[in-house]
């Protein structure tokens, strides 16, 4: 443009470029003032601020940053009623490397894996209940030969084993039952559950009523058998990562392949499965190992028959194991708190 506007003329160059004629009079001056240099863009920013920043604000903004890394620019300047600006306060942190990066999420992923890998096997059992009523391929056998509607599942988080319970009804009884069951396995077979805890969702199959003045049977027998209950916080599934993950591998691996023809076929068939998800399913995110390979590398003291606890038939384990009242009228039998099952 510069060139044309030499051999031609301004306004010529104007018309052939189609811009204004004070643009082309603009690059033409600062070319024959500085040559090449001239046709580099300028910064906008003006050489002189209205009010310079004080050190001591730069000061304060840096300290509020290291104190509160979560909060922006704008909460910080709204909240502690700064009187720099906000792309100012942005400056600051970014010349200082205070800036937050977000994290990918397959970073975060990997974070909390490292994270679960430094705890102790059985740490942490998650436990939750899968409906199986709303499997196409399993639906019509379950009407057919009364098989169980709800599927009770506990997953170690760093080893990955998990132990299933099947019912007719979700209860807290039932919960309660599956869970002292399990942890009296566990203890039998040499398992370390000091400082362990057990982690569920807010169901009533846990927690009881929402309203009660005191904790549920659930919560009170884990903590008798020297655990502690956590549950999480509302609508937070994500938490539940690892027992929703075994609920949707047992679905796809299981319920939609397998078919039964008895009772006694399909707790069969949910033994193998269990054993076989234990003792001979590698697992990717765990360097290709077994439940049982992490467990051994991790404590080889623990028995093997640890992986040998059946899948409980939880219906009829609870109607064997309570002595059936005979005083009519509505008496209700007492829950136990010490159930053995050899």
């Amino acid at each position: 443009m510069v060139n044309a506007a030499k051999r031609h003329g301004i306004k010529p160059a104007a018309r052939i470029f189609r811009t204004t004629v004070k643009t082309v009079r603009k690059w033409l001056r600062r070319y024959e003032q500085t040559a090449y240099n001239g046709l580099r863009d300028r910064s906008r920013a003006p050489k002189h601020p209205h009010r310079p920043v004080a050190p001591s604000e730069v000061q304060r903004v840096i300290d509020l940053k290291r104190m509160l890394p979560s909060f922006g620019a704008e909460r910080i300047k709204r909240d502690f009623e700064l009187t720099l600006s906000v792309k100012a306060i942005r400056k600051v942190w970014k010349e200082m490397g205070l800036m937050r990066v977000k994290r990918k999420k397959h970073r975060t992923k990997n974070d909390l894996r490292a994270v679960k890998a430094s705890w102790r096997v059985f740490e942490q059992l998650e436990i939750d209940v899968k409906y199986l009523t709303d499997i196409p391929e399993y639906w019509p056998q379950m009407k057919r030969h009364d098989l169980p509607r709800y599927q009770y599942t506990a997953r170690d988080v760093v080893s990955g084993m998990q132990f299933l319970g099947f019912a007719n009804e979700i209860s807290l009884n039932y919960s309660t039952l599956f869970a002292e069951t399990l942890i009296s396995h566990l203890m039998r077979c040499g398992v370390n559950l000091s400082n362990c805890r057990i982690q569920t969702d807010n169901g009533s199959e846990f927690i009881g009523n929402w309203i009660a003045m005191e904790d549920s049977s659930f919560t009170k027998t884990v903590q008798k058998m020297g655990l502690t209950h956590w549950t999480i916080p509302p609508a937070a599934h994500t938490y539940q990562a690892d027992v929703e993950t075994a609920h949707r591998l047992i679905e796809d691996e299981f319920y939609e392949v397998e078919s039964f023809s008895s009772k006694r076929e399909f707790s069969q068939k949910t033994f193998a499965y269990q054993l076989w998800f234990n003792v001979a399913r590698k697992n990717s995110y765990k360097k290709n190992k077994t439940p049982w390979d992490i467990l051994y590398d991790r404590d080889a003291t623990v028995n093997p028959s640890v992986v040998l606890l059946p899948p409980l038939m939880l219906d009829d384990l609870y109607r064997n194991t309570f002595t059936p009242n005979k005083q009519r009228g509505y008496d209700v039998i007492p829950y136990p708190f010490c159930v053995c099952v050899l």
